[in-house]
């Protein structure tokens, strides 16, 4: 890999610190005595960006170029983990601090995402988007592994993200590349980029896209209490162990894909991890017993680690000239998160069975199988040659 590389990777590091607000619920809920509703405003703030600052952010990317944007989304990011360090006194600072956390991320993303193919060889750009996802799930498990074992109190995670993401902006700012200019590309507006919706490719990879990022947050907001109710274990304990076999199998499922990448086309192996989820979700309902319901789970963990970066990196190569847009069309897709695993509570509610909201996650995956069938059709773009 490309030495310049290197900050766009500790980029994606940051990105996977905002995924702390996870950590920080639990906390937050002792220290301030909140409500279960007024302790879920922390993950909807995180949340909401995605919906609101995307595609905006992807308009600015194409006008004032995606570093400019990308060290906006740090600075943001930087003001937001600083904010907490002065005081916190109030559950008003904190939920200020996850808003411009989850702010300057979700602007991190829409620049970082097409920025890693400006900085990767020519047809490395989903082998690198993928390791950059691997990288992003070790942010994102730094936050309750950091609270366990480094730091005597949860206040303590801050200084240390504030550190990382300074030498990162740093990093970024030194940076030297020459952002790709495609031939036939135009100025980006919010309309072109919705008008890209037109597009039924493009709109299937995007709900596509909305639907994936649903069912694994489903699917991790889910899996404790499927093995409780199935399975009778303690949801303290060897039910939440579920959820760590998940993230694991995440991380280690993108380190694996990065390197596979180098001999299997991207196309390819979105088709075959595609149907590897579908299977292993598929699993889950046979309900043999314990051991094979978190094989299945370590199954769909493996399977759901690349779909977001092959999904992104082969529509940004299908249409290069509109990467800033598809790019703030992609991130908006993310706020899926918020809604699927409410979906899958309304069904498991209605049929008094916890077990079928995984329908939810299924059907998604169903979904993206014929997807990754039309990808794998499709005639792929010339090779891109290095700005």
């Amino acid at each position: 890999m490309r030495f310049k590389t290197l900050p766009v990777f500790l980029s994606f590091l940051v990105m996977g610190f905002g995924d702390v607000v996870g950590t920080l619920v639990g906390f937050a809920r002792e220290q301030y005595a909140l409500s279960a509703t007024m302790a879920g405003l922390l993950p909807f703030l995180g949340f909401i960006a995605y919906g609101v600052l995307s595609v905006p952010t992807g308009v600015v990317a194409d006008r004032k170029g995606k570093k400019l944007v990308l060290l906006t989304g740090l600075c943001v990011t930087l003001v937001g983990f600083w904010i907490p360090v002065i005081s916190l006194e109030r559950y008003a600072f904190l939920l200020l601090a996850i808003l411009l956390v989850g702010s300057g991320i979700t602007i991190m993303q829409v620049a970082g995402n097409p920025m890693m193919r400006d900085v990767s060889a020519p047809n490395k750009y989903s082998r690198n988007l993928t390791f950059a996802q691997f990288i992003k799930a070790i942010g994102s498990l730094s936050g309750p592994i950091l609270t366990a074992f480094v730091v005597s109190r949860w206040t303590g995670l801050f200084p240390l993200y504030l550190a990382i993401i300074a030498v990162t902006a740093a990093g970024v700012s030194l940076l030297r590349v020459t952002e790709r200019k495609e031939q036939g590309a135009s100025r980006a507006s919010l309309a072109q980029s919705f008008g890209l919706l037109k597009d039924r490719y493009v709109l299937a990879m995007v709900f596509g896209l909305f639907l994936y990022v649903g069912a694994e947050v489903g699917m991790n907001s889910w899996i404790a209490t499927y093995l409780s109710t199935q399975f009778g274990f303690d949801i303290k304990s060897w039910a939440t162990l579920g959820i760590g076999v998940f993230f694991f199998a995440l991380m280690v499922g993108r380190a694996l894909a990065s390197i596979v990448l180098n001999w299997i086309s991207a196309k390819t192996f979105f088709l075959g991890t595609s149907i590897l989820a579908c299977i292993g979700i598929g699993g889950l309902f046979l309900q043999i017993n314990q051991w094979v319901a978190m094989a299945c789970i370590l199954v769909v963990g493996l399977s759901f680690a690349s779909i977001f970066p092959l999904v992104f990196s082969i529509l940004i190569d299908a249409l290069p000239q509109k990467s800033n847009e598809l790019s703030g069309l992609m991130c908006m897709a993310i706020v899926g998160g918020a809604f699927m695993p409410l979906l899958m509570g309304v069904i498991a509610d209605a049929t008094h069975s916890p077990m079928t909201g995984f329908l939810v996650p299924l059907a998604s995956l169903v979904f993206i199988v014929g997807t990754a069938v039309v990808t794998v059709r499709r005639p792929s773009p010339a090779p891109a040659h290095q700005g």
